[in-house]
């Protein structure tokens, strides 16, 4: 039985605020250990594979690309009263995705299930990180995020009807998906042997940047493998033995311990940070939202694409701070100060 939640899309749907564990969760810089896993398992599903295999240029600045998407992602979450806004910002950038894939079926980014999907994928982020790296989640912890995903959802605009109406169902339907529906594709194979090229603006040998970066995307397909459901990781022809998951167990331990030291300016995402200052009343509730760096804006040959968040510019000093952040790539916990309080939530 679905829930009243589920009844339809609400015109007045409220937007998550600080008390949510979504707020707490969703941008944490621990998320960025699962960027194969999120980026390989959106590309499992085929409508969207091949989206990306036709419209993306992932491959050709991942870093980029990456932390300029963050900046509108994570705004649905926390930009308030603006966050509907920001959905819509979002669904305008995918409204000319679409096209026949290789097996001619024809996709588009906006239908429904397929926007969903990619919803789903940042909902069940959380819930690994928290599980695996965050000291894990109660039941009625997921519960509630389970909820707040809804209400998350709904500052889209888009159909509700793919929704499951609860945590229960959303684990059939995100097994039943794992099982049945999810391909390898060539979007997904590029994810597990992705390099990251050098950004321009890093002053710093290729040769070096390489040997800096190599091993981390290894240990991101290894953290993959493990956080993989079982049917998924048999599909990727991945092998996970019990010593790997006593081993990422252990790691994922030695994570939740060094972040207790870890500052909030590092752990929040900018667009989080902001979020928190509008409602500890230190900035104005109507500050203009924090805008990705301009570094990060798609190629020139590209940037009057309606596909592509282009950020404007911005000056030095706010430059420099989302370079700091975006070095340790997603984050956006709430404060430390806050924390007891979420949790309770």
């Amino acid at each position: 039985m679905r829930s009243t939640a589920m009844a339809g899309s609400d015109p007045a749907a409220t937007p998550l605020g600080p008390d949510s564990l979504t707020w707490k969760y969703f941008g944490d810089v621990r998320t960025g250990m699962l960027g194969v896993w999120i980026g390989a398992i959106q590309n499992m599903y085929p409508h969207l594979g091949a989206a990306v295999e036709d419209h993306s240029i992932l491959l050709r600045e991942p870093l980029q690309r990456v932390a300029r998407s963050v900046y509108p992602i994570m705004g649905v979450v926390y930009d308030g009263d603006r966050a509907a806004r920001t959905g819509e910002q979002i669904k305008g950038y995918h409204a000319t995705i679409k096209g026949i894939d290789a097996d001619g079926r024809r996709y588009h980014a906006l239908d429904p299930e397929t926007f969903y999907w990619a919803h789903a994928t940042f909902f069940m982020l959380i819930i690994k990180t928290a599980e695996y790296f965050c000291g894990g989640l109660t039941e009625a912890e997921k519960r509630q995020l389970f909820d707040e995903h809804v209400q998350w959802y709904r500052m889209y605009g888009m159909s509700m009807r793919p929704v499951p109406g609860s945590w229960e169902e959303f684990c059939e339907y995100w097994d039943r998906t794992c099982r049945e529906d999810l391909e390898i594709t060539r979007a997904t194979r590029d994810i597990f042997s992705i390099r990251i090229p050098k950004p321009r603006f890093v002053m710093m040998p290729t040769p070096l940047w390489d040997q800096l970066f190599r091993p981390m995307v290894g240990a991101q397909r290894w953290i993959a493998a493990g956080v993989f459901d079982p049917a998924v990781r048999e599909k990727a022809g991945m092998r996970w033995t019990p010593g790997d998951e006593v081993l990422l167990r252990l790691f994922g331990k030695l994570v939740e311990l060094a972040f207790v030291a870890v500052p909030d300016e590092i752990r929040l995402h900018p667009r989080a940070v902001a979020a928190y200052r509008r409602v500890e009343g230190k900035v104005a509730p109507d500050a203009p939202l924090v805008e990705a760096p301009a570094f990060t804006a798609p190629p020139a040959d590209r940037r009057d694409m309606p596909m592509h968040y282009s950020p404007p510019h911005k000056t030095l000093l706010s430059t420099v701070g989302s370079l700091v952040h975006t070095t340790f790539s997603l984050a956006g916990v709430r404060p430390a100060r806050s924390r007891t309080r979420a949790r309770a939530a």
